[in-house]
């Protein structure tokens, strides 16, 4: 009797499962890509609401760039009622804290004597004693400005030590209106440290 010789097939089910493999592969990497262009696309999308709003959802940011905008407005704002030193003094407090708030550093305890100072600035134009509350408030904004930039901004202590030269400059001895240009290049050098700290 002859021989019958039977060849036997590869098994298919190795095939089978390498095409699964490269299909769940394929689907895996379209579904991340897509994933991917849709977060790209939101925030994108968002970037440009935030830009086109001016919106940061930051109130820190706000503060900052509000001090800075009142201190580079009127160039010959101080008077003899000190509103504007009295609004500048309040205008930075604020940046200060809120730049501290967003660096969770706190410096609570000297901005409510800052506050107090301010106030003093506010309450009788006629009074002589102005510079010194104006000196001492700016004393302890420089101080805790140089405290913040020490612990969180490194890179910045050229501009603290300018800052708290500057308040240094403020003679408490001599009437406000008579130092303008030491006042007001307080308030320059406050500002222009905290947009580098923002």
């Amino acid at each position: 009797m002859a021989e019958i010789k039977i060849e036997k097939k590869p098994p298919v089910w190795p095939w089978i499962l390498l095409g699964l493999l490269l299909l769940g592969g394929l689907i895996y990497w379209f579904a991340v890509r897509d994933n991917d262009g849709d977060t790209l696309a939101t925030d994108a999308t968002d970037s440009a609401e935030t830009m086109a709003t001016g919106d940061t959802g930051n109130t820190e940011i706000e503060a900052v760039a509000e001090y800075v905008a009142f201190v580079e407005g009127d160039p010959e704002a101080m008077g003899l009622d000190h509103e504007y030193t009295n609004e500048a003094l309040k205008k930075l407090t604020a940046a200060t804290e809120a730049v501290a708030s967003q660096r969770n550093y706190d410096i609570s305890a000297d901005m409510g004597q800052v506050r107090e100072y301010a106030g003093m600035v506010a309450t009788d134009p006629y009074e002589t004693s102005h510079a010194n509350s104006i000196r001492k408030a700016a004393d302890l904004l420089a101080g805790s400005l140089h405290k913040m930039q020490e612990a969180k901004f490194p890179a910045l202590s050229n501009e603290a030590q300018t800052v708290m030269d500057a308040a240094g400059k403020i003679d408490p001895d001599v009437l406000t209106l008579d130092q303008k240009p030491a006042v007001k290049g307080f308030f320059g050098e406050a500002a222009s440290l905290l947009s580098k700290m923002n």
